[in-house]
């Protein structure tokens, strides 16, 4: 066979230039695969961060409480809710010093006018009990303080000293007057309990001593009276 040397014969392909090609061609789809999988991942991860946020909110909302952190769950923050537990308006319970006695719609007392001079508060217990009108000045500067009546028994009373004595801005005496065997207050607030190792102890601890219904935090449970006033 003849060729026509008037025109130009085909050439061979250069297979180095043919293997150039190929590695390109697959240099560019493993880009393309890589460049895929990064934005599926920042859309996985965009979409989990999203899914994470309304959850927390979510949760935040079924605790009462703000995203931010504020809000009125204080009772939540802390323990759950207490069962039996009375309040009253702090804006209704006066803060007025006064000399003599003050003749209070609740007992123990919640709040409400009272001595100049407070008890001493620090996980102080008390044998004999304590006048009103100094005990709710401990309120005031944020103390729980833990009563009891003659139906209480001994080695309960002993348990709740033990636990007074280990916890700051608590008081613990005898009240005769109260009608529950054992009783915790604070300033508007109060919860009748079974027993020492009754639960609502510890919340009621945990929501409100130096809690939010202290009318002067920051105030001092020492450097009152350390003895029963005569």
């Amino acid at each position: 066979m003849s060729f026509d040397p008037r025109y130009p014969q085909p050439q061979a392909s250069d297979p180095r230039a043919r293997s150039t090609r190929n590695r390109a061609i697959a240099i560019g789809v493993s880009a393309a695969v890589v460049a895929g999988l990064v934005a599926f991942g920042s859309y996985l991860l965009l979409e989990n961060s999203e899914a994470n946020e309304k959850s927390d909110n979510a949760s935040s909302a079924q605790d009462g409480k703000h995203p931010d952190g504020h809000g009125d769950s204080h009772d939540d923050a802390k323990g759950g809710a207490i069962e039996g537990l009375k309040s009253w308006d702090s804006a209704k319970l006066g803060r007025q010093h006064v000399a003599g006695t003050v003749d209070y719609p609740m007992k123990p007392p919640v709040g409400g006018d009272h001595n100049a001079s407070w008890m001493n508060c620090d996980g102080d217990v008390y044998e004999k009990p304590l006048p009103d009108v100094n005990a709710v000045h401990s309120l005031e500067h944020g103390a729980v303080w833990i009563t009891y009546n003659d139906t209480a028994a001994d080695a309960e009373v002993s348990k709740l000293a033990q636990r007074v004595k280990a916890t700051p801005f608590t008081l613990m005496s005898p009240y005769a007057a109260q009608e529950g065997a054992i009783m915790l207050s604070a300033w508007g607030k109060q919860v009748t309990v079974d027993s020492a190792d009754d639960k609502r102890v510890d919340q009621f601890l945990a929501q409100y001593v130096q809690g939010a219904q202290t009318p002067e935090p920051g105030a001092p449970c020492t450097g009152g009276l350390a003895t029963v006033p005569r």
